[in-house]
Parts: C-alpha cells; structure tokens; sequence
C-alpha cells in the first residue's frame, strides 16, 4: 500500500520508492515497471564495489537516457575514521544522498529509487524518505519482501491461525535473539552474512535449531535452501535468512522418536496471564507434548495443535508429578505448568519429590523460573520487599499451624518483612486473625499491610491497611499479604496514590 500523498505546490518533481522484490525481476509489480519507465532519474544505493543489486532487478527497465545516480556507501561492515563513528559516516552520507536527490525534485525531474524487497522494510530508501517526503509529493511502491520469498521457496506456511511471526535482524546481541526465539511461534532472522555463528548459537540455545530451515538469496541465480544445521558458517552472504515455519501441521518426528527417555520441565506462568510469562517459560510451553497441571493454570497456555493437555484438581500434586514423570519415561517432552514461580509453594517441589524416586532418577527434571506473587504484589504496592523479608505460608494443611506460628515470632522478633502466602480458603477461614494477633504483639498496630489479591487478573486489587485494621473476612486464598517491619514506610504522593517501600539501609543499634 503506498504512504499518503504530501499535498505541494509549484514545480517540484516527484519522489517515488520503488519496491523491487526479492531478486527475480519477474517478481517486480506492473506498478514498479510503470514508474521506472516513467522516471526521469533512477537512483540506487551500492556498496563501495559499485555493483548495485537494486539495479541489476530492473537493469531491463532502465533506459540509456535515464539519469542515473549511483548511491554509494562510504562504509559498510568496516571500521571508520569518521569523528562521529560509523553512525555518523552513515548519517553524513545519507543528508549527502538525500540532497543530491533534492537536486533532481527541485528541478521538476522525477526520480526513482530502487530499493530490493520492500521500500519500507529494512530498506535503503527509508532514509531518503525520511529527509525528503515532507518536501516532496512522493509515493511509496511495495515490493514482494525476502521473507515472503523464502516462504515461497521453503513451500512451507509462515503462520497459520493465532501463530505469531518475529522478525528479527540478525544483528541483535545473541542473548536478545536467543530469548525472542525461544518465545515466538514463527520467525525470520534476516542479516546473516557475519553475524551467522551467533545466530546459529541463538538457534540451538533456544531449542529451534531442529526446526530452522536456511535461505540464500531466494528467486535470484545462486539461491539455495537447507536446513540451518546444515550450513557452512563460512559459505553465508549477508542475503540470506533463517527462517521458523508455521508448527501447524508440520511434519515433526513422533515425541519419542529417537529418544529412550524424554523430560519434565516444570514452569511457573507468574500469578496471572501471558504478560508475566518469561521468552523462557513461552518457549518451554511450545516445545512440549504434553501439558500437565491444574486446570486454572493450564488455562493460561494457548492452545497449540497437536499438543495434548492434561489438566486435574489443585489437591493431587504427587499423583500429577508422577503421571508428567511417567509420560517422560516414555520419551515424551512434558510441561508441568504452575502458577508464580514453580518453587515457591509450588509443584517443583512435588515433581523433585517423586523424581527422587529410584524409578525416575534417570528423567531429565528442569524448573523454570517465573514471577512469583509476591514479587507482584510488592511492584504494584511500591517496594515493600526492599530489604530482608521472610516468605510463610499460613496454610496448615502440610504443616501444623504450631510450626506456623513459631516462624511467625522469628520473623517477628527479627523485624523481617513478611509475605504471607496461601492466607485463607473456604475451610480456613481462622489463620488470618491468628496470625495478626500474633503479629501486633511484635509490632506496631500502625504497620502497613499489603493486600494483594489476584494481581495481573482480571478483579485485580491492591491496597493498604494497618495491621490493627486487617479484617480477616476481606482475605482469600487468592489474597497475598505482604506485612511491613519497623522501618517499612507508608505514604501518599501527589497523585492521590498510596505506596508502601521498605528502605535498604536499617538503622545501626
């Protein structure tokens, strides 16, 4: 779709971004024919070699009285003397560029620059345009990008459905593209050439190595395909790319296939929907066969084809480690799916438990880290976990409410800020004004209290009582408490909203 026409008067000519394609000329659009053929100029940026692959596309629809001007790059990957480093060498050069194309408009000439794929895509032109189209009536042609190309020529789906497509250069630092891999459904890593070791390492760290496929210059003389395993780091042009198809319906090897046994991976989903998700977590969830957890969690996984969910009740923890751990043992890739972090009061426990066992010692066991409540709910609140704090749970159904009691004096005594987790349910309803009885006798009536219920969810709330005022009627299991110490403040700002902190410094005696 072409930009919006800039409205001007007088005589100036036109400025057009003319889309090539990905290389095959058969590939240009009937509009980018017209308006190469009609231009007065031609333009086209190169490499200091002087050979331009924008205009060996279109050399057939260049004529000998065509203008033509050739852009060239004072650098390209090369180091610069330039003061203001390769940056600046380029910025000079494309204010140098893009006036000698002003040139041309001011005279009334029509000039087109050519520009591989799309104008607007990791192109060239983009620059020009930037510094001439709020001068100039221009129009922008689209052109058959690379990544379409590729697709083309893989003969394989990018995306289908709800899959997401990542487009990443290949420039990016190899943790960054290693966690965006992880995480997406599709991608295309394009700007290969020197950076392709990192990639590949980014593939492989990230789990998609298997499933990568490579692109060498698509539609153009030379192209070839393979699998991004495959290839030679040192045979890789800068136009080349990596590519993830679409997972739906690919062809993929049985989950145990190859392999005698396969793995758990116990992930935490955070304390509520996909924003609290890590690119970790995201990938681990794609990955697997099978998906086991408590339904509520499970929930918050999309649903992917061909992956099979197994969800059960919130009380059968060692009955649902064991059954992830049976699915492993028959080679399959097996996701435990938690709420927050999976080793805070959570099933990384329960799995290890029985992982323990002599029967599943020889399965593959990971946990995967994730946000946990109370990291939650202190963001929302302001910073109440600011110094040393203690993490109890009040639930009295795998410990006595004896030994509950007994760490609530020791954090108490030690003036530690405590989260309260698991703080009440339909069938407790007693441990919330237990536990703040106990708790005034340490502390002031006037310490703040977080409570934190359902954060990131839908009927999220977040507010502030002192201790003296905790009702325990207003707790839930659902409910995280976070309870200040001595030195835990407590203030209003400007806005009307209330924060609550706890300073990194503590008074000396």
């Amino acid at each position: 779709m072409s930009v919006p026409e800039q409205q001007h008067t007088g005589t100036t000519g036109r400025l057009y971004g003319v889309g090539l394609g990905p290389g095959d000329p058969d590939l240009m659009t009937v509009r980018a024919v017209q308006i190469i053929g009609e231009a007065d100029v031609v333009a086209y940026h190169s490499a200091r070699h002087g050979r331009s692959i924008a205009r060996s596309i279109a050399a057939r629809y260049i004529r000998p009285d065509h203008v033509e001007e050739a852009l060239v790059y004072p650098v390209t990957t090369e180091t610069t003397d330039h003061p203001g480093g390769y940056r600046g060498a380029l910025d000079e050069f494309y204010e140098e560029a893009a006036a000698r194309l002003a040139v041309h408009l001011d005279a009334g000439r029509t000039v087109a620059v050519l520009a591989e794929g799309d104008p607007l895509f990791y192109g060239s032109y983009q620059h020009m345009h930037k510094r001439l189209a709020d001068r100039y009536a221009t129009e922008v042609i689209p052109g058959v990008t690379s990544v379409s190309a590729a697709a083309a020529r893989l003969g394989t789906p990018l995306v289908e459905a709800e899959e997401v497509l990542t487009i990443l250069p290949g420039t990016l630092p190899e943790e960054e593209l290693t966690a965006r891999l992880a995480s997406t459904d599709s991608a295309v890593v394009m700007k290969l050439g020197r950076t392709f070791p990192a990639v590949r390492r980014a593939f492989e760290a990230s789990g998609r190595l298997p499933e990568a496929r490579y692109v060498e210059r698509a539609t153009m003389a030379g192209e070839r395909t393979g699998d991004l395993a495959d290839i030679d780091a040192d045979s890789v042009p800068y136009f080349a790319v990596a590519v993830l198809p679409s997972r739906i319906d690919a062809p993929r090897p049985s989950p145990a296939a190859g392999r005698d046994t396969g793995e758990v991976v116990v992930v935490g989903t955070g304390p509520a929907g996909p924003l609290w998700l890590t690119p970790e977590t995201r990938g681990a969830l794609a990955a697997a066969d099978d998906l086991v957890g408590y339904t509520t969690y499970l929930d918050r996984v999309p649903v992917r084809p061909g992956q099979l969910r197994h969800g059960s009740d919130n009380k059968v923890e060692s009955e649902r480690a064991e059954f992830a751990l049976d699915l492993a043992r028959r080679g399959r890739r097996v996701a435990v799916v938690s709420g927050g972090d999976p080793g805070v009061f959570a099933m990384a426990t329960a799995v290890l438990e029985v992982a323990s066992q002599d029967a599943y010692t020889d399965i593959a066991v990971r946990v995967l880290p994730g946000v946990t409540a109370a990291n939650a709910a202190a963001a929302r609140a302001g910073a109440p976990l600011g110094h040393d704090y203690a993490t109890i749970s009040l639930s009295d159904r795998l410990k006595p409410w004896e030994v509950i009691a007994e760490r609530l004096r020791a954090a108490a005594t030690a003036d530690l800020v405590m989260a309260l987790y698991n703080p009440g349910s339909r069938s407790r309803t007693w441990q919330v004004g237990k536990a703040r009885d106990l708790l005034l006798e340490h502390r002031s009536p006037d310490t703040p209290v977080v409570l934190g219920r359902d954060v990131g969810g839908p009927s999220e709330s977040v507010r502030t009582v002192r201790l003296a005022d905790l009702d325990p009627a207003e707790v839930d299991m659902r409910t995280l408490l976070i309870v200040g110490s001595s030195q835990t403040r407590w203030v209003r700002r400007g806005d009307g909203r209330q924060i609550v902190w706890t300073p990194r410094r503590y008074p000396e005696g």
